[in-house]
C-alpha cells in the first residue's frame, strides 16, 4: 500500500458528500401525490405503523420506526425474515406497513406481501424501482431511487440509504405537523432525557415544603433569620406576616449588603432589611421557568406561593441542578 496523503482521503470523502447531497436534493420533486396518499393513510391508521426491511434497508427502517414513534406516530420495526417465522403475528389489519427495499424485489420482503395483502393492512413502499413487485403492490410508493451510490464500487448502499432515511424523516415531520405534535408531547416520549426533564418537571416536584421551608416572621431579629438560613441550607429565608402571607425574602446577598451598613444583627428585625416584593413562582409552573427567572434576575432561590400569595414552598439553584434541569 502506498503512503496516503491528506488529499487522498479528502477527495473521495468530498465526492461522497456531494453525491449524497445530490441524492437528497432529488427527493424534493418526489414529494408528490404518492407522498400525500401515504400521509393520509397513516393519519387514518387506528393501529400502528409497522416498518420492515432487510439488510441496510432494515437498519434504516429501524431508525424510521423510532423517529415516527417519538414524534406522535406509534410505530415499531419487524424483521421480514422473522416475520416469515412467527412475527407476522405482530401485525394486525388495523396497522399500516411500510416496506423498504431499494430493488423492490428483496425476497424476504416479497415473501410476506401476500400475507399483508390478505390481512388487509395498507402497504406503503419505499423503493428505488417504481416497476418492482413491492412498488406495484403498494397503495403508495415513495420513490427513493438514486442515480449513483457514493460507494465507488457501486456496491455498498450509501446514497440510497441516505435518501431513504431522509424520506422517512420527511414523512415523520409531515405527520408531526399534521397531528399538532408539541414539544411537551415530545417530552412524554423522552422522559429520561434533559429535554424531557425541562418540559415535564414541575416546581412542585422538587421544591422544599413543610418544615424544610426556611421561614421567619417579620419581627424575628436578623440573628434569628441567619440561624434559619443556616439550618435550612437554601441560602435564604422567607419572611411572612401574622397570617402566613409572604412579605419578603432575605438572602446571602442581602446579608452582605446589610453588614456593610454596620447593622446590629441582634436587635434589628428582619422586616427592616429584607427584600420586599421579590420574585416568586407557583408550584404548577415548570421547573425550567424557575431556572429562567433565577438566571434573568441573577438570583439563586425563589419562594413558591399559591394564587393568593401564601407561602407553600421554596426552591433554589441546587435543586434544579440535582433534578437535571440545568
Amino acid at each position: 500500500m502506498n503512503e496516503q496523503t491528506p488529499t487522498d482521503f479528502r477527495t473521495p470523502a468530498l465526492r461522497a458528500i456531494r453525491i449524497e447531497r445530490d441524492a437528497i436534493n432529488a427527493l424534493e420533486s418526489r414529494i408528490d401525490d404518492h407522498f400525500t396518499r401515504a400521509c393520509e393513510v397513516i393519519m387514518k391508521c387506528t393501529g400502528r405503523v409497522v416498518v420492515t426491511g432487510m439488510g441496510k434497508s432494515g437498519h434504516i427502517g429501524n431508525k424510521i420506526a423510532a423517529t415516527l414513534a417519538s414524534t406522535g406516530t406509534p410505530s415499531f420495526f419487524v424483521h421480514p425474515g422473522e416475520a416469515s417465522h412467527g412475527d407476522m403475528g405482530m401485525i394486525t389489519p388495523q396497522d399500516v406497513v411500510i416496506a423498504i427495499s431499494n430493488s423492490g424485489n428483496t425476497s424476504e420482503v416479497v415473501t410476506i406481501l401476500p400475507l399483508i395483502k390478505r390481512m388487509g393492512a395498507p402497504l406503503i413502499s419505499m423503493t428505488g424501482n417504481a416497476n418492482s413487485t413491492l412498488a406495484r403492490e403498494a397503495i403508495a410508493n415513495l420513490d427513493v431511487s438514486v442515480q449513483v451510490e457514493a460507494c465507488p464500487l457501486g456496491l455498498a448502499p450509501t446514497s440510497s440509504t441516505t435518501a431513504t432515511l431522509v424520506m422517512g424523516d420527511a414523512l415523520a415531520v409531515a405527520l408531526l405537523e399534521a397531528r399538532g405534535f408539541s414539544a411537551e408531547d415530545f417530552a412524554f416520549s423522552h422522559p429520561g432525557g434533559s429535554l424531557g426533564r425541562r418540559l415535564l418537571l414541575r416546581v412542585s416536584d422538587i421544591m422544599h415544603t413543610g418544615d424544610r421551608i426556611p421561614v421567619v416572621s417579620e419581627s424575628t431579629p436578623l440573628s434569628g433569620a441567619l440561624l434559619e438560613i443556616s439550618r435550612k441550607g437554601l441560602g435564604m429565608t422567607t419572611v411572612v406576616d401574622d397570617q402566613g402571607a409572604l412579605t419578603g425574602i432575605f438572602t446571602d446577598g442581602d446579608l452582605r449588603r446589610t453588614l456593610d451598613r454596620s447593622v446590629d444583627i441582634h436587635n434589628t428585625p428582619i422586616h427592616e432589611v429584607m427584600t420586599r416584593h421579590g420574585k416568586t413562582i407557583q408550584a404548577d409552573h415548570l421547573a425550567a421557568e424557575a431556572l429562567n427567572v433565577m438566571e434573568e434576575m441573577k438570583i439563586n432561590a425563589l419562594p413558591v406561593t399559591d394564587e393568593n400569595g401564601a407561602l407553600t414552598g421554596a426552591i433554589n439553584m441546587h435543586d434544579l441542578l440535582r433534578a437535571g434541569v440545568i
